[in-house]
């Protein structure tokens, strides 16, 4: 079993920035990618950026040049870094980690419970 808990989220006025983390924890896994997403009120949930233990990186169009994700895979651990924040941006954002099981070599996926995230305007 897998834990993915984040943190950073908080209020921010527009223009401002916040750094969210995103820790995997347990035993007898590897990590093959993690990724932020998000859900507005409402709304359905959205891929904000990945990024794969080989450093392939994506970004939604709508967060691309503000944000910069980045892993630390030594710690299981994704960041995002969120510049240049809009009021659009508020959202609960979840962390994703796609994951290898060492005993049966499978890959699972796991999901944090999320953090919120307020821009003002």
């Amino acid at each position: 079993q897998v834990q993915v808990v984040e943190s950073g989220g908080g209020f921010v006025q527009s223009g401002g920035s916040l750094r969210l983390s995103c820790i995997a924890s347990g035993s007898a896994f590897s990590v093959g990618a993690m990724a932020w997403y998000r859900q507005l009120p409402g709304q359905g949930r959205e891929q904000v950026a990945f990024i794969t233990a080989s450093d392939l990186i994506t970004y939604a169009d709508s967060v691309r040049g503000r944000f910069t994700i980045s892993m630390d895979k030594s710690k299981n651990t994704v960041f995002l870094q969120m510049d240049s924040l809009k009021p659009e941006d508020t959202a609960i954002y979840y962390c994703y980690v796609s994951t290898l099981e060492h005993a049966t070599q499978r890959g699972r996926p796991y999901w944090g419970r999320g953090t919120q995230v307020t821009v003002s305007s």
